[in-house]
């Protein structure tokens, strides 16, 4: 077994009223553990989710990082609220962690220049920052009329760190004026990181995941999932293209993704969180009960009909064939026919 020795991560999945940012944590954490997939070395990935993912977790956790030396490879994931909040005097940016306080933030939640300063302490020659902010919800209505909450993929203190070295790069999930979608299993950036921690799309068939291969695969695929609505972007001016992570444990053919059902990304932004369903059984032919979170206490019957055998969509742009009923192609992320749908 061959471990990526020089890799350190921390994945942060704030949960609260976005839970899926728990599963895209989590999703990401396992495939770096995984020694047949990115091998980083167990210890090395600290993972904090939920309750643990506090405002005090996170920058002592970050704190920690600064063990790790000069020569390692550091990926910092957040996955939660990012938002520019403005008074009536001043205006500053916060990651919202677990347990934010809207009348405390200086106290419950992570400042843009706090996190800023915690990667600048890191000293490290290659550190990726993802951020997967901007999701639907309101963080401030209603709780403070001194407060304007404005969503904000990217804190700019972080864009600050591009200046201070070769080998620091940011990449966040949207641009400023646009929502991240979530999705099932992982968000559709969440979606697109493991699947280029998994091979896909990589330039180089040597073992490696390199910053530009994630970076470019995210900014193919996830506005081909969502319509054109979301677009990464990526702050790269000085950076080398690192090698991040194997992807397959140093051998140079890519691994498969490491779920079986297809993935599926919400049709709008926060569509479901207000009706998510949580539990799904077959009653017979043509018929499943679904229980709607926050809709219904009772399962609701639906007869879907008979459902025609659909064939295997080959896409028009790559050439990859998409399992069945497949709107998007499952390796490029390019539309697939009108028959497909």
């Amino acid at each position: 077994m061959t471990l990526f020795e020089t890799g350190h991560a921390l994945l942060i999945g704030v949960g609260g009223d976005l839970p899926n940012t728990i599963d895209d944590a989590t999703g990401l954490a396992a495939l770096l553990r995984d020694s047949e997939r990115s091998a980083y070395p167990p210890s090395q990935v600290h993972l904090l989710t939920g309750e643990q993912a506090t405002r005090t977790a996170i920058l002592s956790t970050l704190a920690q990082l600064v063990e790790a030396g000069p020569e390692a490879t550091v990926v910092v994931y957040f996955s939660g609220h990012g938002y520019r909040v403005a008074t009536p005097i001043d205006e500053a940016y916060y990651l919202m962690p677990y347990g934010y306080d809207v009348r405390r933030l200086y106290q419950t939640a992570v400042s843009g220049i706090e996190f800023a300063d915690r990667l600048q302490a890191l000293d490290v020659h290659k550190l990726l920052v993802l951020l997967d902010c901007c999701h639907a919800g309101g963080v401030g209505e209603g709780k403070s009329p001194d407060l304007a909450f404005i969503k904000a993929p990217l804190p700019p203190e972080a864009q600050a760190l591009l200046a201070t070295g070769r080998g620091r790069v940011v990449i966040a999930s949207s641009r400023a004026d646009e929502l991240s979608y979530a999705g099932r299993p992982y968000s559709a950036f969440t979606l697109a990181l493991i699947e280029a921690l998994c091979g896909m799309g990589v330039a180089r068939r040597d073992g490696f995941v390199r910053v530009g291969d994630l970076a470019l695969h995210a900014r193919q695929v996830v506005p081909g999932r969502t319509g054109g609505r979301q677009h990464p972007i990526l702050h790269f001016e000085q950076a080398d293209n690192f090698a991040l992570a194997y992807y397959a444990g140093g051998a140079p053919d890519p691994k498969e993704l490491p779920f079986a059902a297809l993935p599926e990304i919400e049709p709008e932004p926060g569509a479901w969180r207000a009706g998510r369903i949580t539990n799904q059984s077959a009653v017979g032919e043509g018929n499943v009960q679904v229980q709607l979170e926050g809709v219904s206490r009772s399962p609701i019957s639906i007869n879907l009909g008979a459902r025609p055998e659909r064939a295997s969509p080959r896409c028009p742009a790559c050439g990859e064939t998409s399992p069945p009923g497949g709107r998007f192609c499952s390796r490029c992320g390019v539309r697939l026919g009108e028959g497909y749908g």
